[in-house]
């Protein structure tokens, strides 16, 4: 009896990476679902909807775009951390993700509880003006800021995000003070800033390049390191005074961390495919910002960088919720 238990279980033993190889060739097995942690209408929405068709034709399954809005993006997030490894729910994270880590108390850990699979994307942050407002330069917002502190504010996609840690380094660097006024997420507050609700808003510029380019709202500053082709003749802040000020805007695909490997790699796989075709590649770059791409190595070093970078200013500046 226990020979032909033993026997049973090197059997067992050795059929089970078979198994697991059987599982992983069948990946995946149902409709995908894609996680995106922000309300319709913002940019992490806009991309995923950009690259949903052409991803679900090369895997050959349909994916299902899941908004998760709230918490800055945490709230999505954290669902996505409490899926099953399996490789049938993905994030599509934005740069508030890394902002996120040292700001919030998370029941997670980015780099722990997720397997980078590729870059979306990048792109500039803009400072833009509603048309009514009087400001035609970012240091003529700072003058007035100056003059009277905590009278204008400035709308973001939430407390923490890239867009708020990024002005408020600004806001240091430059000694003047703004009132911020956080949204739940980018599409939300861009519809306050169109209606002239609240006077600046600090976004990526893929919910707003159109509107731009309709005199709706006024672009005031980059936070590119030079200018930048999406935002033709506007001067990034780093030439407007703020010294070496740099902080771009970033969506990336991220798994359950203990997916199988040959899943990761399949997703990883089809992302390049999709992010090397022209007319995605067109679409987004059209929207403001720049396929990134690349593998799981390169997104892993950039969001442990991002991580690093963005804590010290949140630590440095003691940026909390309540800010």
């Amino acid at each position: 009896m226990r020979r032909r238990q033993v026997l049973g279980l090197t059997a067992a033993a050795l059929a089970a990476p078979s198994v697991l190889r059987a599982q992983n060739a069948a990946w995946p097995e149902r409709p995908l679902r894609l996680i995106v942690p922000f309300p319709p209408g913002g940019s992490t929405d806009t991309m995923a909807r950009i690259i949903q068709p052409k991803l679900s034709e090369v895997l050959g399954r349909p994916i299902v775009i899941e908004n998760r809005g709230g918490g800055s993006g945490s709230v999505g997030a954290t669902e996505a951390a409490r899926s099953a490894p399996d490789g049938h729910t993905w994030l599509l994270a934005y740069d508030n993700e890394a902002t996120n880590q040292t700001v919030m108390r998370l029941s997670y850990r980015l780099m722990q509880a997720f397997a980078p699979v590729s870059l979306v994307a990048t792109g500039p942050l803009a400072m833009v003006a509603h048309q009514s407002t009087p400001w035609k330069s970012f240091q003529e917002v700072v003058s007035a800021a100056k003059a009277a502190p905590d009278t204008i504010s400035y709308a973001s996609s939430g407390i923490g995000g890239l867009a708020h840690v990024s002005t408020t380094l600004l806001q240091q660097q430059g000694d003047f003070k703004l009132t911020h006024v956080p949204y739940r997420g980018g599409g939300p507050a861009l519809q306050d800033a169109l209606s002239g609700q609240v006077p600046l808003f600090m976004s990526n510029v893929v919910i707003i390049s159109q509107h731009i380019k309709s005199g709706a709202l006024r672009p005031l500053g980059v936070t590119t390191a030079v200018e930048t082709r999406h935002v033709p003749g506007v001067k990034s802040f780093a030439q407007q005074g703020f010294a070496d000020f740099e902080a771009p805007t970033w969506w990336a695909m991220l798994g359950r961390a203990g997916t199988p490997e040959p899943i990761l790699r399949r997703m990883n796989d089809a992302m390049q495919q999709v992010l090397s075709t022209p007319e995605i590649r067109g679409r987004i770059e059209e929207q403001g910002a720049d396929v990134a791409a690349g593998g799981p190595e390169r997104c892993r070093r950039f969001l442990n960088a991002e991580v690093t970078k963005w804590g010290r200013v949140i630590r440095d500046n003691n940026i909390t919720l309540d800010s």
